[in-house]
């Protein structure tokens, strides 16, 4: 029998293009193409429930700031202790060595101490000074009547005499001598700009003190060569972060601050404040997408708890935080002011940074394993996101604790020259209040790290495509795609064989 001639093949197709990045991402054997911009159902019902959560708690903020703001300061007296005190500022013209007991039986010096703090009139200064001392240092009580009684200690010695001139103000040019003792910690010289406590109340010849030394060149040059570095490596992210910045300071210095101040709870103010502060910068720093809004929900979650275990240990431990001159101060000026509620509206908002950082860093690290790997299942992936948490743990909580010992050093100093018990000091309210306040604040930033990667895995998986039913006899899933050119049959999943049979 003739074997029949040969159909003729048809040529076959070009070569397909390869598959875009979003192609690329999907999971194997998908049948159509699929984005990540565009949300599934499952996404779809998420993202409904973080904005359910998110949008009244946006609102609750913003109707918290409308009912907490402060009203316009009236007018203040101010009492002359501490910061509270009014300055000027000088600048000093020249120096001289002088004899420590011709310059103290002069009576002309100024507030001496090495220019510590601003005379105070209440406090016994100006009398100490008229005897023949050097008046009051700071808003001490006792401070003028203790120099001028120990002004005999400096007699054979060389003392440094300051000639200052006050350079704003009605005195504007007007020159006074200021003493610098052999033992001042801060030494003046000529040509330096200082800072003057003006006691308006004094003698005139002891009016002015040298309380503090000008810095704006320094703390100017220092900020923006930080602004330079922040924008030279983040760029338009670094820019957008000096905003948030600069919102912050803003919020806490036109809010915060002022509306303790006015007499509102410390802690409300403190949870509105600081949900204001997160909401904006992460939102600016990040923008608008439901990664940022997964680590806005970490962080919110986190705060909680720090404020319930804050608020729990605070009132067990029967901290008051009122432990050192400050505090102290501010409970005499301010006695409304719940301490207590300010020592914890503290500890939320020094932990708030720390919280943005772990929640960012866990919510990207998700996103991005799930970008390297489409195919990874939900719990592998939250595995290996809580991988890399452990080890911005260990860096996170260990650098909390050193920020809180650097800054308490000079007090863990004193402990240390005194020789205590370390469980007296423990447990005394003043390292107490410290402890409590890092414990809990690291309590806090450990449980972000789970409760974050949780979230992130729950959102970003719901953005898988789920696989279509496999033709396979017993379920076989579909054969991974083979990398290299492929044909046009093959990347329909060899739908063009089967339509040619």
């Amino acid at each position: 029998m003739t074997t029949p001639p040969p159909t003729p093949q048809a040529p076959p197709p070009p070569p397909s293009p390869p598959s875009p990045p979003e192609d690329r991402d999907r999971a194997p054997g998908h049948e159509h193409s699929h984005h990540h911009g565009q949300a599934t159902p499952g996404s779809r019902r998420l993202r409904t429930v973080i904005a359910a959560v998110l949008v009244p708690f946006a609102a609750a903020v913003v109707a918290g700031l409308v009912l907490l703001w402060p009203g316009a300061p009236g007018a203040h007296e101010r009492s002359g202790v501490g910061f509270d005190r009014q300055t000027v500022s000088g600048k000093v013209t020249g120096i001289e060595h002088v004899g420590c007991n011709d310059a103290a039986g002069g009576g002309g010096a100024g507030a001496g101490g090495g220019g510590n703090g601003p005379q105070d009139p209440s406090a016994g200064g100006t009398g100490s000074s008229a005897s023949g001392g050097t008046g009051a240092s700071g808003p001490d009580a006792g401070a003028g009547a203790e120099s001028g009684a120990g002004s005999g200690e400096h007699a054979a010695g060389v003392c440094e005499q300051a000639t200052v001139e006050v350079t704003e103000g009605k005195d504007k040019g007007h020159r006074y001598p200021e003493l610098i003792r052999p033992d001042a910690s801060r030494r003046l010289h000529a040509g330096q700009q200082v800072v003057l406590a003006y006691a308006p109340d004094a003698p005139r010849a002891l009016q002015y003190s040298v309380t503090d030394v000008g810095r704006t060149p320094p703390m100017v040059l220092l900020a923006a060569v930080f602004a330079l570095v922040v924008v030279a490596v983040g760029r338009l992210r670094g820019l957008m972060a000096l905003v948030a910045l600069a919102v912050s300071f803003l919020v806490l210095t036109f809010f915060i601050l002022p509306a303790i101040l006015e007499g509102s709870n410390p802690l409300v103010v403190a949870v509105v404040g600081a949900s204001a502060i997160m909401l904006i910068a992460l939102y600016l720093c990040h923008g608008l997408s439901a990664r940022t809004s997964v680590a806005v929900l970490g962080t919110l979650t986190s705060l909680l708890l720090i404020g319930v275990l804050g608020s729990l240990f605070i009132g067990w431990a029967a901290l008051t935080g009122n432990t050192d001159d400050n505090t102290g101060l501010i409970h005499g000026l301010y006695p409304h002011i719940d301490m207590s509620g300010l020592l914890l509206a503290g500890v939320l908002i020094g932990s708030l940074g720390v919280l943005d950082d772990v929640t960012v860093t866990q919510t990207s690290a998700v996103w991005e394993l799930h970008q390297a790997d489409p195919g990874m299942t939900r719990r592998a992936l939250y595995r290996a996101g809580l991988r890399i948490g452990r080890d911005h743990i260990a860096s996170v909580v260990n650098t909390l604790v050193l920020a809180y010992a650097g800054a308490a050093l000079p007090l863990l100093l004193l402990f240390s020259l005194a020789r205590s018990d370390v469980g007296a000091v423990a447990t005394s309210e003043l390292v107490g209040e410290e402890i409590v306040r890092t414990l809990v604040g690291s309590i806090g930033l450990v449980a972000s790290v789970p409760v974050t990667t949780a979230l992130a895995t729950l959102v970003v998986s719901a953005d898988r495509v789920p696989h279509p039913p496999s033709s396979g006899a017993g379920g076989v899933p579909p054969r991974p795609e083979v990398p290299g050119p492929v044909s046009a049959g093959r990347l329909l999943g060899g739908g063009g064989r089967r339509r040619k049979r």
